[in-house]
């Protein structure tokens, strides 16, 4: 993983879970600002599967766990995506504060891919 690339995720993801939670808890429905940031959020994990597949390649090797890395990924982009139909369905601004909650588990996920990719001894 790239270093600068994961802790731009982390923020943006921990930035955008706060957004929502916030604008959940203050009452506002899912609207452009709360699924934009999901979505924005949604953006940046598919761009790191593109680099999880690139990266052993250009000789950035994992040394963790290959298969807990992709589990953590393919879950973290998962998440966005799930949030994001849960407020298209469910209206009320509890959606909206489910959506920060999935950004905030995601700012984590991705933590801890960092983690397996580069700290972790084989």
């Amino acid at each position: 993983m790239i270093e600068w690339f994961t802790v731009a995720q982390v923020g943006v993801a921990a930035a955008a879970g706060l957004l929502c939670v916030v604008l959940g808890l203050v009452g506002r429905r899912p609207g452009d600002v709360s699924v934009g940031a999901l979505a924005l959020v949604e953006l940046l994990l598919l761009a790191q599967i593109v680099v999880a597949i690139v990266a052993p390649l250009a000789g950035n090797p994992p040394t963790g766990d290959l298969l807990e890395f992709w589990t953590y990924l393919v879950s973290a982009a998962l998440l966005p995506a799930a949030g994001i139909v849960w407020a298209f369905v469910d209206r009320s601004r509890w959606s909206v504060v489910v959506m920060g909650v999935l950004a905030l588990a995601v700012a984590v996920m991705v933590y801890r891919m960092h983690v397996i990719w580069t700290i972790q001894g084989a």
